[in-house]
């Protein structure tokens, strides 16, 4: 067994350089150390590891499948330490280097992260931020393990064990047809909504997540029933296919507005109430008193809530 208190840490932080840009030179440039000081750390973890770790191909490295199976524990570890030491000296938003991981709903995707964006640049100009889609959220149990800091929910959604949540925004809903459709004009009443096809959107067939159950309840009470012709699994497929056909597409107001804006659509103002839902930002326990995570948490939060830019 290797004793790890021998080993060079820094070593560790060199491959990870080397792997993400598949070069010397620009591993130490990002390194701000010389090409030389970058192949000596190689060579001494080649010897601790009893593996080439990358070889040469054609103008850049290539690695082997030891330090391609290295790789995402090397992430990790390196992401884990950063975090180790922003709390030991206090977590600094215009310097930390973290990894910000942020899971969202193709509707968070078109009309929220764009705004998160936007502050993560200005905030955090240093750190580097992922999205990641909803469907991985549920796949990789990521906000256990840690890989994902937080992610957008809906109030009323199931919460798995040491999961917390917190109030973002409340959204309504909006109809939207194509601009010249041949029986919509300015108002959409019960009688004509029943007797229109419509598009349903679902995550994947035969799981329709909360949002969509919320809706489908109303719209029941209601005593209105869909013709659904067309299932979609994201938001902005249902917006494109309204913009070419005749049917109805149910949107979140904040998608509806973004969306008409850029393709033939109107919104369609109804004669009865719309379905509604309270968005949340859903975290873990384990993070909750991390102070990057929470500064993370807190510019999702008033990201959503900034005003929007003109178009």
């Amino acid at each position: 067994m290797v004793n790890v208190s021998g080993v060079d840490l820094n070593l560790f932080a060199v491959l990870g350089a080397v792997l993400a840009e598949r070069s010397v030179t620009r591993a130490a440039k990002q390194l701000h150390v010389t090409p030389p000081a970058v192949s000596n750390s190689l060579a001494r973890l080649r010897d601790i590891l009893g593996d080439p770790l990358v070889v040469r191909s054609g103008n850049g490295l290539v690695p082997t499948p030891r330090a391609e199976e290295l790789a995402p524990l090397l992430e990790s570890a390196l992401e884990q330490l950063k975090v180790i030491l922003d709390s030991k000296r206090g977590f600094v938003a215009t310097e930390t280097t973290r990894v910000f991981t942020l899971a969202a709903a193709d509707s968070n995707q078109v009309c929220d992260v764009p705004r998160v964006i936007e502050a993560f640049a200005q905030e955090l100009p240093r750190a580097k931020l992922r999205i990641v889609s909803s469907d991985y959220l549920l796949s990789s149990g990521g906000l256990a393990t840690g890989e994902i800091d937080a992610a957008f929910g809906v109030d009323g959604m199931p919460l798995s064990s040491g999961w917390l949540s917190r109030a973002a925004y409340d959204e309504v809903g909006a109809l939207v047809v194509r601009r010249d459709h041949p029986r919509v004009r300015r108002r959409m009443t019960p009688e004509l909504f029943n007797s229109l096809q419509h598009i349903d959107v679902q995550v994947a067939l035969g799981r329709t997540g909360t949002g969509h159950d919320i809706a489908e309840r109303m719209w029941r009470s209601l005593g209105l029933s869909r013709e659904v012709v067309l299932s979609v699994p994201h938001f902005v497929a249902a917006a494109m296919a309204a913009a070419r056909t005749d049917y109805v597409a149910a949107l979140p107001r904040r998608v509806a507005d973004t969306l008409c804006a850029i393709l033939p659509l109107k919104i369609v103002q109804p004669t009865f109430t719309l379905p509604a839902a309270s968005v949340t930002l859903v975290w873990h326990a384990r993070t909750d008193a991390d102070a990057g995570a929470r500064y993370f948490r807190d510019l999702i939060v008033r990201a959503v809530h900034a005003p929007r830019r003109p178009s």
